[in-house]
């Protein structure tokens, strides 16, 4: 008898991230995609530091790290001049333990998820469709069309993890709300010689147009993000012929071969991202402009945050309604990131006289300004990275002590390293400085672990409070903070989302 808990419909880095740490968990899975192979054009580019602590959780950090290579310079080029050079390598060294880009394309991450379901006895089922799919008693009852024959399957929950043209979304009958840029954008992989083709991310600005460089590895070494010739925006057949090659001569940019080239016109997010035992992810749950290389790293978050969540409520450790949560704190953020988003493409892709004079003399005079301040590069790792990521308004999320609150990511502090603690992937609760007898006991009987770290400056600078109690969830933000030694406010929130602990 299949035995399958979980169908994820897609082997992106969405699918394959919830395959892994669901299996990790111990939860029979398939995971089906309709492709004969993985891909091996690299959409996403760059793996933020919050994805790089995710990964970590699972064991997996230093295999993404080793792929690929830190991005460590943003050069700015006005008219084909070199107006500013941005050191970006270390930004974040008092936020996370990867304070830095990290320039690890899609095609090997794919790669390096696969690998290791691989070493659990997982494997993607290719040229396999989800062709509809019924609610049932049983939970969902699935129709799959693999390799030419029908086959059926009963799970308790899918996750649609399949793109942009997500089937899983227009079978639940999600609308896709957003709207068209004002300017079409293109997406390309080249292969070419010249002074921005030097292993460092490049953003040029120019009277009439844009293009944003970054590094690669291998026959094509260098990504282009760029704006479309105004006249060519509702051309359905765009090709790399009908890019405006102003920048590139500017740059003295010699392209050799263009290996992959796309172009996007749309930022939408679903209307819900959930339907009973279905969920939705990744692409198939919001898509946005690739400035700031935010959208597969948003996938592989709306993965860690359904995994854990699916798992305890499978094993038995958690109500189903904690399930509630997952589109409760992902679809705000999702809305937010594509205003966000949209709003830096308009800026950058804006024309007329003013926002010509704001890009090309306002911006390399205070740029560079900017970057000789800490807070503001601290501002702007902690934005793009999304580690400022927070769920205040999840019900999961309660207290606050001093600076964190419920719904907080957990502030990392080198000097304790508490982030250990994290690879369990299970609910913990941390404490720094002395915990009462009440507390141990109450934990004991619970059997939810207690890490205490010693209090110290560092602990302090980070937020917390000395004596205050942190209830960390598996995805390594704070369900509850509680400083005034409340053991009835922790015990309630305990026997409310961690019904049964199982100690490994």
């Amino acid at each position: 008898m299949d035995q399958t808990k979980v169908l994820i419909v897609g082997a992106g880095p969405t699918g394959l991230t919830l395959a892994l740490w669901l299996t990790k968990a111990g939860i029979p899975i398939r995971i089906v995609d309709k492709t004969d192979r993985p891909g091996t054009t690299s959409r996403a580019m760059v793996l933020h530091a919050r994805n790089l602590e995710f990964y970590h959780q699972l064991g997996i950090d230093q295999l993404a790290v080793g792929g690929g290579f830190e991005m460590k310079t943003i050069n700015l080029w006005i008219r084909g001049k070199q107006a500013a050079r941005l050191p970006i390598g270390d930004f974040g060294m008092h936020d996370s333990p990867y304070p830095y880009v990290l320039v690890f394309p899609q095609d090997k991450q794919e790669q390096m998820l696969i690998e290791e379901l691989g070493k659990l006895g997982v494997r993607v089922e290719r040229n396999t469709e989800l062709l509809s799919f019924e609610f049932s008693e049983d939970g969902i009852q699935a129709q799959l069309l693999k390799e030419s024959r029908q086959e059926n399957c009963t799970v308790l929950f899918l996750a649609g993890c399949d793109g942009a043209h997500s089937s899983v979304r227009k079978k639940i009958g999600a609308g896709f709300e957003g709207g068209t840029y004002s300017h079409t954008f293109y997406v390309a992989d080249i292969k070419a010689n010249g002074p921005a083709a030097n292993g460092e991310m490049h953003a040029a600005l120019d009277s009439s147009d844009f293009m944003i460089i970054f590094p690669m590895k291998g026959d094509a070494n260098i990504r282009l993000v760029g704006d479309l010739n105004q006249d060519q925006e509702n051309n359905p057949d765009l090709t790399w012929e009908d890019v405006q090659k102003d920048i590139l001569s500017r740059l003295k940019l010699v392209v050799e071969k263009v290996n992959w080239f796309s172009y996007h016109v749309h930022h939408r997010v679903a209307s819900i991202f959930r339907k009973k035992n279905v969920f939705l992810l990744g692409d198939a749950a919001h898509i946005h402009s690739p400035v700031g290389g935010q959208g597969m790293n948003t996938g592989i978050g709306d993965a860690v945050n359904l995994a854990w969540k699916l798992a305890a409520v499978i094993i038995g450790e958690a109500r189903p309604t904690l399930l509630d949560s997952y589109e409760t704190e992902r679809i705000p953020f999702a809305r937010k990131l594509v205003n966000s988003t949209d709003r830096a493409f308009s800026f950058v892709s804006a024309k007329g006289s003013f926002a010509t004079w704001v890009r090309l003399h306002l911006v390399p005079v205070v740029l560079p300004i900017l970057f000789r301040f800490d807070s503001f590069k601290r501002l702007m790792f902690r934005t793009v990275s999304q580690i400022s990521i927070r769920y205040p308004q999840s019900f999961l999320s309660s207290g606050r002590t001093g600076k964190l609150k419920g719904g907080d990511r957990l502030p990392w502090v080198e000097s304790v390293n508490n982030f250990e603690p994290l690879v369990s992937r299970q609910w913990q609760i941390h404490g720094y400085g002395h915990p009462t007898p009440e507390l141990n006991k109450l934990l004991s009987e619970k059997k939810i672990p207690l890490y205490i770290f010693e209090w110290g400056p560092e602990v302090k600078t980070a937020g917390y409070l000395k004596d205050a109690i942190y209830i960390v969830r598996p995805d390594g933000y704070i369900g509850l903070t509680e400083g005034t030694g409340n053991i009835a406010k922790i015990a309630q929130y305990c026997d409310s989302y961690i019904l049964r602990y199982k100690l490994e």
